[in-house]
């Protein structure tokens, strides 16, 4: 199931692939017959469209957010971002499927799946409102860069991608918001509240399993958690951080405030 959504790629297919499978799994979850896991080979990097066109970081247009032009490119960037965490999490589930897991570990991936193809989706939609497209503009080919990074390395996948990357997602989020409530776009809005709202329980998700790991192996989460995002992380760790938001997700300033220096 999850190889087949990587392996997809059509942002809206990928989605609704994304939802049934999904819903497949809880509903065998509710019925007390879960899906067996099996093991899977998915691929290295997920299948993508053709648009939007990939480009170094600092070759992306930059556009400023007080225009429309400025506003459809946050979006078009958000968008960019939910469709790679949609593949992120289904990888999370078909990459490490020789490690054993708690079912529990696949609920929590599953729905965070789930719900980044919801917001995949609530963005396009606002997108396709103010008459662009997911595809219409180029976007950042580094997106997935953490996920060959870590292929080989469970605890270091969970490091990087929902303790840093989604993480800082935490910290911008707000700010967003506030340019589209002053352009007075109360459906970006709405969107980009959920996704706020949400992506509190991927992080946390994050945390939850790093630290069953290091359980497991008997092995302390902060310096393991400093280890591994050194090695993983191409960059410095950037405040302000949502502190807030940040331990609500079960990570603690002592976790990543080291991490701000080289």
């Amino acid at each position: 199931m999850a190889v087949e959504v990587l392996t997809t790629a059509d942002g809206r297919e990928k989605t609704a692939l994304s939802h049934k499978h999904a819903a497949t799994w809880f509903a065998a979850r509710k019925a007390g017959t879960p899906i067996e896991i099996g093991t899977a080979s998915p691929p290295l990097q997920p299948a993508r469209p053709e648009k939007p066109e990939l480009l170094s970081p600092r070759d992306v247009p930059r556009r400023k957010p007080g225009t429309p032009e400025g506003r459809m490119a946050i979006l078009h960037a958000v968008a960019h971002i939910e469709l790679n965490a949609v593949d992120l999490h289904w990888d999370l589930i078909a990459r490490f499927s020789d490690v054993a897991m708690p079912l529990g570990y696949f609920d929590d991936w599953v729905k965070a799946a789930d719900e980044e193809s919801k917001h995949f989706n609530l963005i396009c939609d606002c997108l396709e409102r103010m008459g662009s497209h997911y595809g219409a503009m180029a976007a950042h080919a580094g997106m997935w860069r953490a996920a060959e990074d870590t292929a080989t390395d469970h605890m270091g996948r969970l490091a990087v991608v929902p303790m840093v990357l989604e993480a800082r997602g935490l910290d911008v989020t707000p700010g967003m918001i506030e340019i589209f409530k002053k352009a007075k776009d109360n459906q970006s809005v709405e969107a980009l509240n959920v996704i706020y709202g949400e992506e509190v329980g991927h992080v946390a998700y994050g945390s939850k399993w790093f630290h069953f790991l290091c359980g497991r192996h008997e092995q302390d989460p902060k310096e393991v958690f400093h280890a591994l995002v050194r090695k993983y992380f191409h960059s410095t760790l950037k405040p302000p951080f949502n502190e807030e938001k940040r331990a609500e997700a079960g990570i603690p300033p002592d976790f990543y405030w080291p991490l701000t220096e080289s």
